[in-house]
């Protein structure tokens, strides 16, 4: 019997949101926070592990979805950037699940759900790619799957490198899905604003 390939999903969410002014983790877009919606996406996935990590504004946003069940860390680091966000959540999965592969995902893509972690998974399983990437305005970004060939790549990351210089260096072991939305990010008021009059 073939074993089950291991997934498993670090939502990123340690950011102080500071062009925005408010923690954007808790904006709300159709009922829910930005953030709820990040954690539904990967917790209706095929991944059999999640970890969100939290970092500025912890304790608000953990009382605020002290409801959804779904394991954190809080990255006492996360001034240095996303790179040590992204390196406490893989340290966690390794300890706790040993994953095969992981899923990247931030906290401020209202249009990312289990579909697109789902399609990561398979296209992982379809593909003789190591890394499988979404596509989106020219480029390649997040939410991003790297299979544990890249864990010691990820972390020796350092500052604010981020994964998308390995997704850049590896172009070769690369497959990429098309998603247009995942150009959709909340950074500032307008990003907000434009995105709850386009919806």
């Amino acid at each position: 019997m073939k074993k089950e390939i291991r997934t498993g999903v670090i939502i990123l969410a340690a950011g102080s949101s500071s062009r925005l002014g408010q923690p954007k983790q808790l904006l709300e877009f159709k009922g829910k926070t930005l953030l709820e919606i990040a954690v539904e996406a990967a917790q209706n996935s095929q991944a059999q592990s999640c970890v969100l990590v939290l970092g500025a504004n912890a304790d608000l946003i953990v009382e605020k979805i002290d409801h959804t069940k779904v394991d954190r860390v809080v990255n006492e680091n996360w001034e240095n950037g996303m790179t040590s966000s992204m390196q406490k959540g893989l340290n966690y999965l390794m300890e706790n699940s040993d994953p095969d592969q992981v899923i990247l995902m931030l906290s401020d893509q209202p249009f990312v759900d289990s579909k697109i972690l789902n399609s990561l998974i398979k296209n992982k399983l379809n593909t003789h790619s190591e890394i499988i990437a979404c596509s989106y305005k020219e480029t390649m970004g997040v939410p991003v799957l790297f299979t544990k060939k890249y864990f010691p790549e990820l972390l020796s990351l350092t500052g604010n490198e981020g994964a998308k210089k390995l997704v850049m260096a590896h172009q070769d072991d690369l497959y990429a899905i098309d998603f247009p939305k995942g150009a959709i990010d909340i950074d500032t008021g307008e990003d907000y604003l434009k995105l709850k009059n386009d919806s």
